[in-house]
């Protein structure tokens, strides 16, 4: 088995709590799996595989993009994963998604409210809207898996423009959707491809 680097940035922490659901997991599965934040990792020698973890605040958060272009050349000689927590996304039947195996917690896709046509807030909650960015930081890394989970929502520990974002944007309703069974589920079926 391999030895596994779970690494994630949170706005809140709740990213956090996904992060160790993955690794603890994918160490029941005989894989030697860390969890570590992204603004902690220097080097990712050590490890065979990477699985990388942010929220979608304004795209996948800043800081998961910057980590996975910094290191692109090393992370596309490992098996990669990548992970969201979301509050809201759009599954659109019409839409050219980029080629990633991706996953999608059932509880957090819906399709639009209009079939054929998108509102403002499902434009920007997009699946291909959401991958875009996640793909498009490293384009020479290509990752085994994108999974998409719904997260945990505390206004107040949105920093001012994030949270009217939410408001008038996303219109997501606060409270924590965290399916980790789903997460875990996820994480298993990794297993086998690290």
């Amino acid at each position: 088995m391999s030895k596994v680097l779970v690494t994630f940035s949170t706005n809140s922490g709740s990213t956090e709590a996904v992060a160790q659901a993955v690794a603890a997991e994918l160490n029941q599965a005989g894989h030697e799996a860390v969890v570590r934040r992204i603004a902690d990792i220097r080097d990712l020698g050590e490890y065979e595989a990477v699985v990388i973890g942010a929220p979608m605040i304004l795209g996948w958060q800043s800081s998961a993009r910057r980590f996975v272009r910094r290191h692109q050349a090393e992370l596309a000689t490992k098996k990669v994963a990548y992970f969201a927590c979301a509050m809201r996304l759009t599954a659109w039947e019409g839409q050219h998604l980029p080629s990633a195996p991706l996953v999608l917690d059932a509880n957090l896709a819906e399709p639009p409210e209009k079939p054929g046509s998108l509102s403002l807030k499902e434009r920007f909650t997009t699946t291909g809207y959401y991958l875009k960015p996640m793909l498009g930081a490293a384009p020479q890394v290509m990752p085994l898996s994108v999974a998409f989970f719904k997260g945990k929502l505390e206004m107040f520990r949105l920093k001012w423009y994030q949270a009217a974002f939410v408001m008038i944007v996303v219109q997501a309703a606060p409270g924590d959707y965290r399916d980790l069974e789903f997460v875990k589920a996820w994480a298993r079926s990794l297993s086998g491809t690290l």
